[in-house]
């Protein structure tokens, strides 16, 4: 995701049409493949530094990257990440070695010496420069320089697709989290305050009117989450009685809309809890604690510190996103941007391809959310709703290697599919403990779209594989079609406009009856008992299901 905000698709109009195709650039292979010179080395820790210039818009820090040797090196360099214009200064190898460097675009080819595997080393990158400033955050990649409303400097930096080697030099791939954990050490002016990720670990007053802060994750975080927060802000805690024990929460609000946010946040982020864990298990990085944290931007899933930019308000800044009225019964920002905290950053996906599995997966959350507190009924319409925003403009899953992110379908039809499968499974405690379990297999770890969809396979006792090709790879809807005898005792029926060897099952039920079908490519005939035949009501099954449906005479 760009960002977690399904609801500036949807509140466009739907329609179809064919972008032209991308023609991808040697930068978006070294960007988006585990070349030769990123592969012999695994990222253990982030160690970063940095100092930004609110007037001057540049930055000066260090990125010390602790790295463990994954295959015997002998004459490849390493590949680092820093996007123009910055500019590295100098490296060190081991706080002792200068090693000498070239450029090529963003990427940095280090001239690294001979290491055998199983050996570490802690690479020192200095680096400072004119920064890229976000143009439409948090949509791109960059610093945030902007105002409080009293005119106070506000800053923050937003870079998922964009990459987090918009501002620090990295690793800059999904697939390589520092097993270790990272920590960001931010130096103000001392009129202000700086938030980062997981706990605070020291601050320190400079006397030269600064203050550094320093916060630290224990666990494996993606490059783009570590994030600075600088403002006016002040603090509010709690300790939540969670499923895994006790949990801190921290809100970080300016200083001036702290009894609004004492009045609003902790019930928005209670229900979240209660109904996400439920779901999906426990919240993964109790060790590092949950904390919103307002931004000037809409809203941002970085770990543990989950960006906060709704204005308190419920919906996606007023607005339901569904058209049902669900939408406007919480905020949409705390729900679905905490809901990345288990598909995004606990499950990663190792390319970029693959974010369905963090906005797919999330999106969903909100359907999750609606079952746990309003109903299934409710989740059954808001999931419905949210249709509206599907564009049908370009696969889910686009090109892997080259950095490429998907349509933005990723979100609502991913969503949807994922419904239907669950009304396929028509088994919730099944299904609950299929998220949870993936949550539990997958825990803190980086993945494919292959493990993701054997693992639903394997667990739901049913191949989905075709099912994930339509949704994912195709911008085909599947049609059911049915074809009835005259008296409405027989129906026939099979799935048209889809993938060979699409069958995805469809369980068929009302108050009276209930029967599940598994449509193929072929004609299939079902005897149907006299009250079975409602069950085919074609405005049903598109409410349950993402198809669309046609009464023919079959040939």
């Amino acid at each position: 995701m760009i960002t977690g905000l399904l609801c500036l698709l949807l509140l466009q109009p739907a329609k179809a049409q064919t972008p032209a195709a991308r023609i991808f650039t040697k930068a978006d292979t070294l960007r988006g493949t585990i070349t030769p010179e990123r592969a012999w080395w695994d990222v253990m820790r982030y160690d970063i530094t940095v100092t930004p210039d609110y007037n001057n818009k540049t930055i000066s820090g260090t990125s010390t990257i602790t790295y463990k040797v994954v295959k015997d090196n002998n004459r490849l360099p390493m590949q680092l990440d820093l996007q123009e214009p910055m500019e590295i200064d100098s490296i060190l190898l081991n706080n002792t070695a200068r090693l000498s460097f070239t450029r090529e675009g963003n990427a940095w080819h280090v001239q690294a010496p001979a290491q055998k595997k199983a050996t570490e080393g802690k690479l020192t990158v200095f680096y400072h420069g004119q920064v890229k400033v976000a143009v439409r955050p948090p949509w791109s990649a960059g610093w945030t320089f902007t105002k409080d409303s009293l005119g106070r400097p506000w800053m923050t930096v937003t870079c998922q697709g964009g990459g987090a080697s918009v501002w620090y030099p990295c690793k800059d791939h999904q697939s390589d989290e520092p097993d270790h954990g990272a920590s960001l050490s931010i130096t103000v002016p001392d009129t202000l305050v700086a938030v980062a990720n997981g706990r605070l670990q020291s601050k320190k007053e400079n006397g030269n009117g600064s203050t550094t802060y320093k916060w630290a994750v224990v666990n494996p975080i993606s490059t783009y989450c570590i994030i600075p927060y600088i403002g006016k802000y002040v603090n509010f805690s709690e300790t939540y009685a969670g499923e895994k024990g006790p949990l801190d929460v921290n809100y970080w609000v300016l200083d001036y809309n702290l009894d609004k946010a004492r009045d609003y946040m902790p019930e928005q982020v209670h229900n979240m809890l209660k109904s996400l864990e439920f779901w999906f298990g426990p919240y993964p990085f109790y060790e590092d604690g949950y904390k919103l944290v307002e931004t000037s931007h809409s809203g941002m899933e970085h770990q543990s510190a989950v960006s906060y930019g709704n204005k308190y308000h419920f919906g996606y800044n007023g607005k339901d996103g569904s058209g049902t009225g669900w939408g406007m019964k919480w905020d949409f920002i705390i729900i679905h941007e905490s809901g990345h905290e288990w598909f995004g950053n606990n499950i990663t996906s190792k390319d970029l391809a693959d974010m369905y599995i963090h906005e797919g997966f999330t999106n969903y959350s909100e359907t999750l959310f609606i079952d746990y507190i309003f109903g299934k009924d409710a989740a059954n319409e808001y999931n419905a709703g949210i249709r509206r925003g599907i564009h049908n403009d370009r696969p889910i899953i686009p090109p892997y290697n080259v950095n490429a992110q998907g349509s933005g379908d990723m979100y609502p039809k991913a969503s949807n599919m994922l419904h239907a499968i669950r009304h396929g499974i028509d088994n919730d405690t099944l299904f609950r403990q299929m998220l949870r379990g993936m949550n539990k297999t997958f825990y803190h770890q980086t993945v494919t779209t292959q493990q993701i969809e054997n693992y639903i396979s394997q667990n739901a006792h049913y191949n989905y594989n075709k099912v994930f090709d339509q949704y994912l790879r195709t911008i085909q809807i599947p049609r059911l079609e049915l074809s009835f005898d005259k008296a409405h005792k027989e129906v026939s029926y099979r799935w048209a406009n889809c993938v060979g060897g699409f069958n995805m099952p469809l369980v068929l039920k009302n108050e009276q009856a209930k029967l599940k079908v598994v449509p193929t490519e072929h004609w299939q005939k079902q005897l149907l008992k006299a009250n079975e035949a409602p069950l085919f009501d074609t405005a049903a099954i598109t409410k349950m299901y993402y198809v669309t449906t046609a009464i023919v005479e079959k040939k």
